[in-house]
């Protein structure tokens, strides 16, 4: 008989120890460390999950072709590479109410328009449940299977016997397997389970979407070897204020990282945004204020128009405060340094408000200097033309510094109705379609947007 012992393991990071720990030594997370009972014999390997091939030559080894299948939704099949590579394990994350079960539940029913036979595993929700959501997002397929189950070994079974070409896993911190002797959602019930999932798709050349719970940092829940073991790893964001949200890979190792899908959530399920700049741009009011830029960000390979709107006012308490929703904060503190210094902007009284309208998150230092016009034009009662689109890094002594994909932005600036760009000098195109304002220091832009008035 199996001798029976415990270890505690983080839930944040999977770091094991043999006690009890207040703080974990490898993420420095406080009460993270959750008690697990584990057997110390060796647990037996099923032949059909043992790799028996043989090394190979680099030059003996055949390419074969990558077979992708379309879901039918262009935003998701953008962000996944064109579509979804047979035998991959695709993991997909977000906060609760995001509409993570919704565009699965969707793509599944996409799937089976094209013939596709598609295993819905349901761990948190009902079959009737299931059904009462299909019927609203108008889903009727007669070879999509809606199984409400948590044990991995039952799962296997039914995936062996329907051999579907699609399954999706809703959610593996819900699914536990009977090898492993500690709750669901456990660090080691899901890596076991993960570790299942991904030999059943390799093995039997089957894709899979597992669907994942985040922390309140915004972290996937559970150890971070999660991340590591499957193909694709996606973020689903958005503003719970707004309709509109966001797809995000992070990880993809057949399509490129960092690209983005647009969906805007309605009464009848998610609806891709082929125009997003309409969506970020609709509330801009048509009347110049103060405070006021547009920028041309890059999402992936999509360039994006946002309004960064400021606002800066004498403060009555003795620290000023400064606020910003849209950007990181820290790059913002470090613009209006630039600006105190470098422009002689006294900042020293004022508090400065900084957001991003359309609940979009900018991390692409491409928009420093709409940040910085901003808050300067706020500060002197100035506006910037509101046909003007502007993009540039700023660095610590008041210089412009080139950003990628020029020609792309401009031309986005240029379909979305924009007369004037103002535009690192490193960065100088000519283009007959717009004004170019090519710009080396901060005060030139800066200057260049009064001398409009």
């Amino acid at each position: 008989m199996a001798k029976v012992k415990s270890k505690w393991v983080c839930t944040e990071c999977g770091y094991e120890t043999a006690g009890y720990l207040g703080k974990c030594p490898e993420c420095g997370a406080w009460g993270t460390l959750v008690e697990e009972v584990q057997f110390t014999s060796k647990p037996q390997i099923k032949d059909e999950f043992i790799n028996k091939e043989k090394p190979e030559l680099l030059k003996d080894i055949h390419i074969g072709e990558e077979v992708r299948v379309s879901t039918n939704i262009s935003e998701f099949d953008r962000i996944l590479g064109g579509g979804l590579v047979q035998g991959s394990l695709v993991l997909i994350a977000g906060d609760p109410g995001i509409g993570k079960s919704t565009i699965l539940l969707q793509t599944s029913g996409e799937l089976c328009k094209n013939n596709k036979k598609v295993l819905y595993v349901s761990a948190e929700e009902s079959a009737s449940q299931l059904k009462l959501r299909a019927q609203r997002l108008s889903i009727n397929a007669d070879n999509l299977y809606i199984y409400p189950q948590t044990s991995m070994e039952n799962i296997k079974t039914q995936i062996e016997e329907i051999m579907p070409d699609v399954v999706v896993v809703d959610s593996i911190q819900a699914i536990y397997s009977q090898n492993v002797a500690s709750s669901a959602g456990s660090v080691s019930q899901i890596r076991e389970c993960t570790n299942l999932l991904m030999h059943i798709a390799k093995s039997k050349n089957i894709t899979i979407i597992v669907i994942g719970h985040v922390t309140k940092d915004g972290n996937i829940a559970g150890p971070k070897v999660l991340e590591h073991m499957v193909d694709t790893v996606i973020y689903f964001e958005g503003d719970k204020y707004k309709s509109y949200r966001m797809l995000r890979a992070m990880k993809n190792r057949f399509g490129n990282t960092s690209e983005v899908g647009i969906f805007e959530m309605c009464t009848d399920g998610l609806k891709c945004v082929t125009n997003p700049n309409e969506l970020f741009l609709n509330e801009r009011s048509q009347v110049a204020v103060p405070g006021s830029a547009i920028v041309v960000t890059n999402e992936g390979s999509r360039p994006l128009l946002v309004e960064i709107q400021s606002l800066v006012g004498t403060t009555p308490y003795p620290s000023p405060r400064r606020v910003a929703n849209g950007v990181d904060t820290s790059r913002v503190l470090q613009i209006l340094a630039v600006l105190e210094k470098r422009v002689g902007l006294n900042l020293s009284k004022q508090d400065v408000y900084v957001n991003v309208m359309g609940g979009i998150d900018v991390y692409e230092p491409s928009a420093d200097l709409g940040i910085a016009l901003a808050v300067a034009t706020c500060a002197r009662d100035v506006v910037v033309d509101p046909q003007t689109v502007i993009i540039g890094e700023i660095g610590l002594s008041g210089e412009i510094h080139p950003v990628n994909n020029i020609e792309k932005r401009l031309n986005e600036a240029v379909m979305t109705g924009f007369k004037k760009a103002i535009i690192p000098y490193a960065n100088k195109v000519t283009d007959n379609r717009i004004e170019i304002v090519p710009v080396k220091r901060l005060i030139d832009a800066i200057t260049a947007c009064v001398s409009a008035q």
